[in-house]
């Protein structure tokens, strides 16, 4: 259960969005803002020192400052709800390709919210207490996007777990297959036969091939904006 206020810690590159948020949920008695963070390499520190009951999460976040490459979500999530189990997260992008989306969701993401839904982030505070209570939210747009996703008989290109690994190698794109078993807690072998079966169904040859490709369709977090200028 939450406690007695909802505590919420934030991950966004950007300090005027936090400082945002942190407006919209300062009028909302209920709700404490515990911890921010601005790279993903920082946010499990931050939770293991400021416990929260809900995480805003950007996607469009880099990993560190030495590595600009968005941070792998699609790892990152999983572990941070099997760690905290009270946790409910809430993504909050720009960003809104129905594959990544669905698999955020299936990988236990509480809510999707898009930022240029107005609506949503007037009604922030009660939207957060609403999902730390056990409920959901999604934009109207993402929901729609969502069911679309769902609805594809044919949809499942990847596992989760060959997602994930995608997740990381974009992330850590000099990482061995050594450094990859390690952060996914299996084998060598299974990194390898992983990424094999990534290349085999993305038609690719490579690693490299196989992160520009899914970014192209929208699996996998997109570069930060300052990659694309």
């Amino acid at each position: 259960m939450p406690a007695e206020k909802v505590r919420v810690a934030i991950l966004d590159d950007h300090q005027s969005i936090i400082d945002g948020y942190i407006y919209r949920l300062g009028s909302t008695p209920e709700i404490v803002v515990v911890a921010t963070a601005t790279y993903g390499e920082e946010l499990e520190q931050k939770l293991s020192q400021h416990p929260a009951d809900v995480l805003l999460l950007d996607l469009h976040v880099r990993t560190s400052p030495e590595n600009q490459n968005p941070f792998p979500v699609l790892h990152v999530l999983p572990n941070l709800l099997q760690k905290y189990s009270n946790l409910c997260i809430l993504v909050i992008s720009m960003f809104s390709e129905p594959g990544l989306m669905r698999s955020l969701i299936e990988a236990g993401a509480s809510g999707y919210i898009l930022k240029d839904d107005q609506t949503a982030f007037r009604e922030l505070g009660n939207i957060v207490l609403s999902v730390a209570h056990g409920g959901i939210y999604f934009s109207k747009k993402a929901h729609s996007l969502y069911m679309q996703a769902r609805n594809l008989e044919e949809g499942e290109l990847l596992t989760p777990r060959q997602m994930e690994v995608l997740s990381l190698c974009a992330a850590y794109p000099d990482a061995s297959t050594v450094d990859l078993a390690r952060m996914m807690t299996i084998s060598n072998s299974t990194v390898r036969n992983l990424l094999s079966s990534v290349y085999l169904r993305l038609g690719v040859h490579s690693r490299t091939a196989a992160v520009e490709k899914a970014r192209d369709m929208g699996l996998v977090t997109p570069r930060p904006p300052a990659f694309n200028e």
